[in-house]
């Protein structure tokens, strides 16, 4: 995953075996892994390079069957069954945890046997400050959580629990996909809007019913100027929505791949879906930094940028699941994004993001840029 020019990014190498295949009212005049068990790498960056979030599909040991979670405020708390062995003390016990990570084994007859494995916590806690006892039959381990107000729905940062931790991060924020490809953006988008509840909205679906025609056909006619104008004007209609995933067209035809059509985009966070051919994820992590420097297409200017070597749609929910886990990492590192998005459409869309200006201003007429606007949640 990779990267945003106002904040943040991420970037996510995504190998696989298949190659790619290849009532509203407006107006027309806007690293590298195997997918048998998936994993994807997510990090901020903003001119330091971050440690990588490695995020198994998997991450607990096929030997852990029950466990119970409950998450404290400050900490969190985990007890793991023991198995019924009346004869465990601390000395048969191996507690290991390191910022993300946590690892629990037991010793049975002459080996130890992993409980839990999983280097992807949903998020950061304290280690020096983790305490675990037996009690009865279960190993209770408690966690101090870095960041006490981030409500931890499950103990690793899933599928589940990043959908149900996300809806708490965005507050609503409508979310846009981006890239190259109408079809993997749609994919991607109906992903992400089953997992957090919101309303998938596809601007192909919803101008190919204005029209009575295909885009195809109508950049046949018309030229693709014209329907990025006429999606343009979709995206102005949809940019004071809440609660949204907008899939919108790929590729030259779209309003996003041009950088001056991002008036209404800002309003929610954006997601680029860009393919690579970087073999490796440090090659594919130099390719989204280039690419966002350079900003010579529209879609540099997104909030997270992620990579994809191939597709497949059975991939979407993988993708989608690396999508949200960054967008999550972004919100982390600001608090503020989603109220800052919030303030931005309540004054209007000018184009003004991310340094919003205060209300009253006019970028057709202001010369001298005021100070930016104060920013509430």
């Amino acid at each position: 995953m990779a990267g945003a020019i106002a904040s943040a990014s991420a970037l996510l190498c995504l190998p696989v075996q298949k190659p790619i295949r290849t009532t509203l009212r407006f107006s027309t005049k806007t690293h590298s892994f195997h997918f048998s068990k998936p994993k994807v790498s997510a990090f901020r960056w903003n001119s330091v390079r971050v440690r990588p979030v490695i995020t198994p599909c998997n991450c607990f040991s096929s030997n852990t069957t029950h466990y119970e979670f409950s998450d404290g405020s400050s900490e969190v708390e985990l007890r793991l069954q023991l198995g019924g062995q009346d004869d465990v003390s601390a000395k048969d016990i191996l507690v290991d945890a390191d910022g993300t990570s946590l690892t629990v084994k037991v010793r049975q007859a002459r080996s130890f046997i992993t409980l839990i494995d999983t280097n992807s916590l949903f998020e950061k806690i304290k280690p020096a400050e983790t305490i675990w006892y037996i009690d009865d039959d279960q190993l209770v381990i408690s966690l101090k959580k870095q960041d006490p107000d981030l409500k931890w729905p499950d103990i690793t940062e899933s599928w589940e629990s990043l959908s149900a931790g996300s809806m708490q991060l965005l507050k609503g924020t409508s979310i846009y996909i981006v890239g190259d490809s109408t079809e993997i953006n749609e994919k991607v988008a109906r992903e992400l809007a089953v997992a957090l509840g919101y309303t998938p909205l596809v601007t192909k679906e919803l101008l190919e019913t204005f029209t009575k025609q295909t885009v195809d056909s109508w950049v046949l006619s018309e030229g693709s100027d014209s329907v990025a104008e006429a999606e343009s004007a979709i995206l102005e209609s949809l940019s004071s929505h809440v609660r949204a995933v907008v899939a919108t067209l790929g590729g030259c035809h779209g309003a996003a791949g041009r950088t001056h059509k991002w008036r209404h985009l800002y309003s929610g966070f954006s997601i680029w879906l860009s393919q690579t051919e970087a073999l490796d994820e440090d090659s594919a992590k130099e390719e989204a930094r280039r690419h966002v420097e350079d900003g010579s297409v529209g879609y540099s200017n997104a909030d997270v940028v992620v990579k994809l070597q191939g597709w497949d749609t059975g991939h979407a929910k993988s993708v989608a699941q690396a999508s949200l886990s960054a967008l999550k990492r972004l919100i982390l590192s600001d608090k503020k994004l989603p109220g800052k998005k919030s303030l931005y459409i309540r004054l209007g869309c000018r184009g003004d993001w991310p340094n919003i200006k205060p209300p009253g201003w006019d970028p057709s007429t202001a010369t001298d840029a005021p100070p930016p606007a104060a920013l509430s949640n």
